[in-house]
C-alpha cells in the first residue's frame, strides 16, 4: 500500500478509535448517573477530560474531510508523488494534535495541538498547489 493510501487508512481508523474513546468516557459517566439521553454535544457535562475527548473527537472528523479528499484525489488520479512524501507526517501531526488535545488544557499543550494543526493545513494548501499546477 503506498504511504497515501496509509495516510488516509489511519486517518480514518484514528477517527473511528476516538469514537470508541468518546463512547466509553460517555459510558462511564452514565455509570456513574449521567442520564443517557442528555449528553451536550460539545462535552461541557463531562468534565474538562470529557470535553477534551469531545472536542479531539469532532475536530478530527472536522478536518477528516479536508485531508481525505486531497488523499482520495491523489488516489484517483494517479498523483501518489504528489502526496506520498508527506503522507506520513501529515497523518503524524494528526496523531500529535489528538493526543496533545486529550492529554492537556495547558498553554504548552494548546500550542503543540495549533502547531500540528498547521503542519496538516500547509501540506493541504501544498498538495492542493501542486494539484492546481499539474492540472493546469
Amino acid at each position: 500500500m503506498s504511504a497515501t493510501g496509509c495516510a488516509l487508512l489511519g486517518f480514518v481508523v484514528w477517527s473511528v478509535l476516538l469514537t470508541f474513546v468518546l463512547v466509553f468516557v460517555r459510558a462511564s459517566a452514565t455509570r456513574r448517573g449521567h442520564a443517557l439521553n442528555t449528553f451536550s454535544p460539545d462535552g461541557t457535562d463531562l468534565g474538562d477530560f470529557g470535553r477534551r475527548v469531545t472536542r479531539a473527537h469532532a475536530n478530527s472528523l472536522e478536518n477528516l474531510a479536508i485531508i481525505a479528499s486531497l488523499l482520495l484525489y491523489a488516489l484517483a488520479t494517479d498523483q501518489l508523488a504528489i502526496t506520498n512524501g508527506l503522507a506520513s507526517v501529515v497523518f503524524g501531526a494528526r496523531v500529535v494534535q489528538t493526543v496533545a488535545h486529550i492529554a492537556s488544557g495547558s498553554t504548552p499543550a494548546v500550542l503543540l495541538r495549533a502547531t500540528a494543526f498547521s503542519v496538516q493545513m500547509v501540506i493541504a494548501l501544498i498538495w492542493a498547489w501542486q494539484f492546481w499546477t499539474v492540472a493546469a
